[in-house]
C-alpha cells in the first residue's frame, strides 16, 4: 500500500499525521511518503482537502461529505468529540483495516505487531504528543535519565511544564495515564521508558553520559538509538544468569555471544508496559535457553527474534523519541 500525507509548505500537522500513520501500521508494510502541495491546482490534482490530508493508496477515508480541494488547514474530529490536526491512531487504524492492509507475517505465532505492541503502547509508539506540555516534558525526563542515571524531581520539570500553562505535576500524572512514563506511590518518576529509576537486570553505559538501568532487553538496545551515542550493555541470560554483552558503537553492534537472541512477550490482560511485558523482553545467551525459559512461563505469549530484528525494533520504537 502507498500511504500519501498531502500538506502544505511548513504545516504544523504534517509530522504529527506521519507520526500517528506510522504508529497505526504497527510494523505493517507500506510506503509512507509526505509530499508538499504548492498551490490550488496542485490541490486539485492530487485530492488535498485540507493540510494535512491521508490518503490510502491515493483514496482520502476520512473526506467530509461534499468536501472540494482546498490548500488551507484541515482539523479532525475524534469520536469522543475532541478536535486534532490529524486523524487519530485508532482512526487510522480502522481505515488501514478497511482497505485491506494484511498483518506482516514472521516466524512463529506472533506477528511483527505483536513485537511492537509489547515495547510501543499497542502501536501507539514511545513518542509523546505536542500538545499539552507532553512531549516537552517527557523529553526534558528522558535526558535528565541519560545525563545523570536518575529521575527527575517534578520541581526539576516545572519551567518546562510552565511552558504549556501547566504545572510538573499535571503533565506527569497524564504522562503516566498514557504509559510514557510511570509514577510511584508519592508521585515521583519510577521509569520512563526506555529508563528505569531502580536497579533492573539490563545495564547501559553511555559514552559520554551516565550509567542507566533499563526497563528491558529491547529499551536497552533503544538506548544507544535513540540519544545516537555508543553505549555498552550489559545483561544476564534468565535461565542461566550467563552474561550477555551489545556493545553499540561504529554503527555495528557486537553482540556476545553471537548467538545471543532476545524473547519478545506480553502478557495479556492490558495494562501499562511495566506491569505486563518489561519483564518479558530479555536477553538470552542463545534459543535454547529463551525456548526453556518460554517453555517454564506458559501464561507469556511471545517468541524469539534475532539481533538484527531485535535492534530494528528498539530503534523503531526509541529512535525518534527525542527528535524536534
Amino acid at each position: 500500500m502507498r500511504i500519501t500525507v498531502l500538506t502544505v509548505p511548513e504545516c504544523p500537522n504534517a509530522p504529527l499525521a506521519v507520526e500517528r500513520v506510522t504508529a497505526a501500521l504497527a510494523g505493517r508494510a507500506a510506503r509512507v511518503e509526505l509530499v508538499e502541495v504548492l498551490d490550488q491546482a496542485q490541490a486539485t490534482e492530487l485530492g488535498m482537502t485540507g493540510s494535512p490530508t491521508v490518503l490510502l493508496d491515493g483514496v482520502d477515508p476520512f473526506a467530509p461529505a461534499g468536501a472540494v480541494p482546498s490548500i488551507s488547514c484541515r482539523l479532525y474530529r475524534d469520536a469522543d468529540g475532541a478536535v486534532s490536526g490529524a486523524p487519530n491512531v485508532a482512526a487510522l487504524r480502522a481505515a488501514l483495516d478497511g482497505a485491506g492492509l494484511p498483518e506482516t507475517a514472521v516466524s512463529g505465532e506472533c506477528c511483527e505487531a505483536d513485537a511492537l505492541d509489547a515495547v510501543g503502547r499497542g502501536g501507539r509508539g514511545r513518542r509523546a504528543p505536542a500538545e499539552r506540555g507532553l512531549r516537552a516534558v517527557h523529553q526534558a525526563v528522558v535526558r535528565h535519565f541519560a545525563a545523570t542515571g536518575t529521575a527527575p524531581e517534578p520541581g526539576v520539570l516545572e519551567p518546562v511544564a510552565a511552558t504549556a500553562g501547566r504545572t510538573a505535576v499535571e503533565v506527569l500524572d497524564e504522562l503516566a495515564r498514557e504509559d510514557f512514563l510511570t509514577l510511584d506511590a508519592h508521585g515521583r518518576i519510577a521509569a520512563a521508558y526506555p529508563f528505569s529509576a531502580a536497579p533492573t537486570r539490563h545495564r547501559v553505559r553511555i559514552t559520554g553520559g551516565a550509567e542507566v538501568w533499563s526497563m528491558c532487553a529491547i529499551d536497552a538496545l533503544g538506548i544507544p538509538a535513540m540519544l545516537g551515542r555508543d553505549a555498552v550493555i550489559s545483561s544476564t541470560d534468565p535461565v542461566t544468569g550467563d552474561p550477555v554483552t551489545v556493545t553499540a558503537g561504529d554503527g555495528t553492534p557486537v553482540w556476545e555471544p553471537a548467538e545471543a537472541v532476545v524473547f519478545v512477550g506480553q502478557r495479556p490482560g492490558g495494562g501499562p508496559a511495566a506491569a505486563v511485558c518489561c519483564d518479558a523482553l530479555n536477553f538470552f545467551t542463545g534459543e535454547t535457553t529463551a525456548r526453556a525459559w518460554a517453555a517454564e512461563h506458559p501464561e507469556v505469549p511471545g517468541h524469539i527474534v534475532g539481533r538484527a530484528r531485535a535492534e530494528e525494533i528498539a530503534a523503531g520504537t526509541f529512535g525518534p523519541l527525542l527528535a524536534p
